[in-house]
């Protein structure tokens, strides 16, 4: 069985569990970056030279054979720049749900099996139990939404062993077990921009080009260096040039990348109550056992709903409005606490 160590402690705890269980176990750590010395330091990504330091001090801990797979390459094509380009369409991306799609469970997995391991075990607190996903006991701690990207096969050949344990427990069994890792903080922002500075990284790569600030109404109230570096639902760094007439915050209602022109508006007019997502992905049990309900960020609230296809594409009606659905995010069904499936959102209305 191969455990994709990243240096942190849940992947390092997730390693020791299995070898423990008697598995016949080999680590491997991704190394992400073409340059890692550039990534963040003081644990703050995923995939620094300090991360790799800890994913082998971990493995010689446990006892088990540990090795480096190159995987910068398939990462920048995959993700990276995936990551440039959704934004530059006006969407708004997830990383880590694309890393665990394209890298974690399509390019190692499939590397494993072709090297004759049976399964990839990972520290994702999620919970699975015969190919079905659900959530993680630690309510806070979950990341089955990050997940809900994953086929069925994909799924078959996963393991997730801390699901059934919160994130306290598995910092304490650390410590007891003797590794480094039990204190490190959990990884922040996103991995592959140093800095954390999400505006610079992608004006560096799509360039500054003026567009039109304006309101509900057309008119101009601030200018802006491109479209790309706006979300909707945003509130902060908006720089408006002309108040509201009510005097409240104003937050970005959409992004047309064509014209470069962000619209803003009041939170009122952000609220949704019907989703269209497209590429529909179906990996759990066909029915339904508990309340139906979607999460449509990481992280982020649950609302309970229905839904239906139409052609290629899924509808889903909220039970109550929802602010700040950005085309590009996922949408994750749920049946209770188990996963059903997922999709990528096109608009809210």
């Amino acid at each position: 069985m191969l455990a994709a160590m990243s240096g942190g402690v849940d992947s390092a705890v997730a390693a020791a569990r299995i070898a423990e269980a008697g598995h016949d176990v080999t680590g491997v750590h991704l190394a992400l970056s073409a340059n890692p010395q550039s990534h963040r330091t003081g644990a703050r990504g995923c995939c620094t030279v300090e991360d790799s330091r800890d994913a082998r001090r971990a493995a010689d801990v446990i006892g088990i054979p540990f090795y480096i797979w190159d995987m910068a390459e398939r990462f920048q094509r995959d993700v990276v720049e995936d990551f440039v380009a959704e934004y530059a369409a006006g969407r708004t991306p997830n990383p880590c749900l694309r890393c665990n799609e394209k890298i974690k469970f399509a390019a190692v997995l499939d590397r494993a099996l072709a090297l004759g391991f049976d399964a990839v075990a990972t520290g994702h607190h999620a919970r699975l139990a015969d190919g079905v996903l659900s959530r993680s006991v630690d309510a806070g701690k979950d990341q089955s939404y990050v997940l809900g990207v994953l086929t069925r096969e994909q799924l078959g050949h996963a393991i997730f062993p801390l699901g059934g344990s919160t994130k306290a427990e598995v910092r304490e069994e650390a410590a007891r077990r003797g590794l480094t890792v039990a204190d490190k903080p959990d990884s922040h922002d996103i991995c592959f921009i140093a800095d954390g500075d999400t505006r610079g990284f992608l004006a560096a790569r799509l360039g500054a080009e003026q567009g039109a600030i304006v309101d509900q109404e057309g008119a101009v109230v601030g200018s802006h260096q491109g479209a790309h570096g706006f979300t909707v639902g945003q509130r902060k760094g908006l720089r408006i040039d002309r108040p509201a007439a009510d005097g409240r915050p104003r937050y970005v209602l959409s992004i047309e990348p064509v014209s470069n022109t962000v619209t803003v508006g009041p939170r009122s007019a952000l609220e949704v109550t019907t989703v269209t997502c497209v590429r529909p992905l179906w990996n759990g049990p066909q029915a339904a056992q508990g309340p139906l309900t979607v999460q449509l960020r990481a992280h982020g609230e649950v609302y309970g709903c229905a839904y239906e296809s139409a052609g290629d594409n899924l509808v889903i009606t909220l039970d109550r409005p929802a602010t700040g659905v950005a085309a590009g995010q996922a949408a994750v069904l749920y049946s209770g606490d188990v996963v059903l499936g997922s999709a990528t959102i096109a608009s809210a209305a």
